[in-house]
């Protein structure tokens, strides 16, 4: 696997196969810290200090906002989701871990998420993660071959 950049990672609580319900909406389920680690690295070095009751939120408002920035190479000033909308709707945590230890870069890669609440999980909730890394590849579709570039 190449080197990861960037791991996104949201909650979904009673979503899954009801036909009713806005799957595009993730939920915060009383998240209050999370941590990648990518063999013996921590992303974030810091605690995130976590509380939706309360309206702390700002840190992963701010990641959400910077991978914006460096994903599409553009500085709009101002990220897609106001700051309500990111609290209602898609709280997600995106961690970047683009700049990385050399030893990171080569050779196998062992990827472990941790993350604390404030309270239990609620049952059916789904945990989503999207790992986005390097790498340059043709497919085609009328053929389904996919060929590195």
């Amino acid at each position: 696997m190449e080197k990861p950049r960037f791991v996104i990672v949201g909650f979904q609580t009673n979503r899954k196969n009801y036909i009713q319900k806005n799957v595009s909406q993730f939920d915060h389920c009383k998240l209050t810290n999370m941590k990648l680690h990518l063999n013996s690295e921590v992303y974030p070095y810091d605690n995130l200090n976590l509380n939706f009751n309360k309206y702390q939120f700002s840190v992963i408002c701010g990641m959400y906002a910077r991978f914006q920035e460096s994903y599409y190479y553009e500085n709009s000033g101002e990220p897609c989701l106001t700051l309500s909308k990111f609290h209602d709707i898609a709280p997600l945590i995106v961690i970047d871990c683009s700049r990385q230890n050399e030893s990171l870069k080569t050779g196998s890669m062992d990827i472990r998420l941790e993350f604390e609440t404030n309270q239990n999980i609620p049952a059916n909730t789904s945990a989503y993660c999207k790992i986005l890394h390097d790498r340059s590849v043709r497919y085609n579709p009328l053929t389904n071959v996919m060929k590195i570039l």
